[in-house]
């Protein structure tokens, strides 16, 4: 014996897929959002470290303005671009020491010791 669906229980059925069908939409929204939120997050962090490298940029901007607005600055400023000198001057080089590289002095035995033991070398 088949036992026919009632008026009841088809209302039933639908109200229980119209509920399913609500909370899969709202999961769907809900990690949408969550997604939105970290790309939001990433966006704000990118643009905090751009906000840093201008910042740094701007004071070595402002420095050089500082430097700039000197005679001074202007001058030592176009004579490290250029390589200026005013008339008389003239170019110093400044070359750094020799450092010498003196290797210990061999003595006889390390010598004959070389010449005996020849495959052994270094």
């Amino acid at each position: 014996m088949v036992r026919r669906p009632t008026k009841r229980r088809v209302q039933d059925y639908v109200v229980a897929a119209a509920l399913s069908f609500l909370l899969v939409w709202l999961l769907y929204l809900n990690f949408n959002i969550a997604r939105k939120e970290e790309l939001a997050r990433a966006a704000a962090h990118t643009t905090a470290a751009q906000l840093n490298t201008l910042q740094a940029r701007q004071t070595v901007l402002e420095k050089n303005i500082n430097e700039l607005s000197t005679a001074r600055g202007q001058e030592a400023t176009l004579r490290e671009t250029f390589g200026v000198a005013r008339p008389g001057e003239g170019v110093i080089i400044i070359v750094p020491p020799k450092v010498a590289s003196t290797t210990p002095p061999v003595s006889f035995w390390q010598k004959w010791f070389g010449w005996v033991l020849f495959w052994q070398k270094k």
